[in-house]
């Protein structure tokens, strides 16, 4: 094993990463940006955005984990985020705490309507993310030894990463350097040199690849990704794990490459895999809201047409302009409502249905 190396954070350079936009990362910002735009125009009725909102959450939650060796199966993360069993392995604990750092970046998203990247929310979603894995005082806390990165196939290791007396520093300059380029260098690339640059500082004993992933969720998010929630890009990395290590990490000493480190490629995969999600992403969606069962008939326009003119309607006004029985004028408006169309204020006689605002 390789003795520390002295902290040289005093003597190092501001961090400038070395990149080039390349036309055919150029190309795949053009993309992306006109596919986010056209997505974050649309409305989707609140329970399809729910479901889609869960079923993201239990690809992600399979597909991090699994990227770190997580063997369990697509089928079994379904059910233990369904039935949430109390005894629980290792593997079962690191599904379920994705999935709280999840929830928890989704709520505080619609809480605070824009969450802010720093280093603080950083060591939440790390206390999280290893909540039972490691022992207290490393969880939510930066690295305070060194870490080692090896390679299982060659049995040895292929990078050390900065001594732990520099990682604040670094993690702080990193979080600077995004908070000064939020308005000056475009959001996807951003994004991506904040993903690789925290890989490579390596900032905690355990958790860093979870950590990340869910933080430049975050970061996109706060850069106009306005669903964010339904994204897993995760999916994309996990799908050729390889690939995704050769492109994130790098090689060797990190003093001896500091400064030399060519981001390029890995900002053309990473902007690969949004493009690939946004596909996926918009391709469900299109297929659900087209659906036979989310088709809106006559009644149901008429319905919304009367709402528009009149402010709001009841079902005897409903009743009058269609030929309903009462039962089915009932179906009629909790399907509206589940689909995020209209919704109930008061009770009894004194109800009466409005347009949901979006």
């Amino acid at each position: 094993m390789s003795m520390p190396i002295p902290s040289q954070a005093g003597n190092a350079k501001p961090f400038h990463p070395r990149y080039t936009i390349t036309p055919r990362l150029l190309s795949l910002i053009k993309e992306i940006s006109t596919k986010i735009t056209l997505l974050n125009m649309r409305q989707f009725p609140t329970v399809i955005l729910a479901e889609f909102e869960r079923h993201a959450r239990e690809i992600s939650a399979f597909s991090s984990t699994s990227i770190e060796g997580n063997t369990l199966p697509l089928t079994e993360v379904k059910q233990i985020l369904k039935s949430l069993p109390q005894n629980i392995t290792d593997s079962q604990k690191e599904v379920l705490n994705y999935n709280d750092a999840l929830v928890m970046l989704n709520e505080q998203q619609k809480k605070h309507n824009k969450l802010l990247l720093n280093l603080q929310l950083m060591l939440d979603i790390h206390k999280i993310i290893v909540k039972g894995l490691l022992t207290k005082g490393k969880c939510g806390k930066l690295r305070e030894e060194p870490v080692f990165v090896n390679d299982p196939r060659q049995h040895k290791t292929v990078y050390w990463p900065p001594d732990h007396q520099d990682v604040s520093f670094l993690m702080n300059e990193l979080v600077n350097y995004v908070k000064e380029n939020v308005s000056k260098i475009d959001p996807i690339v951003l994004a991506g040199i904040f993903h690789k640059q925290f890989i490579i500082i390596h900032p905690f004993i355990d958790g860093n690849g979870r950590t990340v992933r869910l933080a430049t969720k975050v970061l996109l998010a706060g850069m106009g990704l306005n669903t964010f929630n339904l994204f897993s890009f995760e999916n994309y990395y996990n799908k050729n794990v390889t690939r995704y290590f050769q492109n994130v990490g790098v090689l060797g000493n990190y003093y001896d490459i500091v400064g030399t480190v060519e981001f390029t490629p890995w900002l053309e995969y990473f902007a690969e895999g949004i493009i690939d999600e946004l596909n996926r992403v918009s391709k469900e969606l299109d297929s659900v809201v087209s659906e036979p069962s989310n088709e809106l008939k006559e009644h149901h326009k008429a319905m919304l047409a009367y709402i528009t003119e009149k402010g709001f309607i009841t079902d005897r006004e409903y009743s009058k302009i269609t030929s309903r029985a009462r039962p089915t004028r009932a179906l009629d408006f909790n399907k509206m409502i589940s689909l995020g169309h209209i919704e109930r204020v008061g009770k009894g006689k004194a109800t009466y249905y409005k347009l949901k605002k979006k």
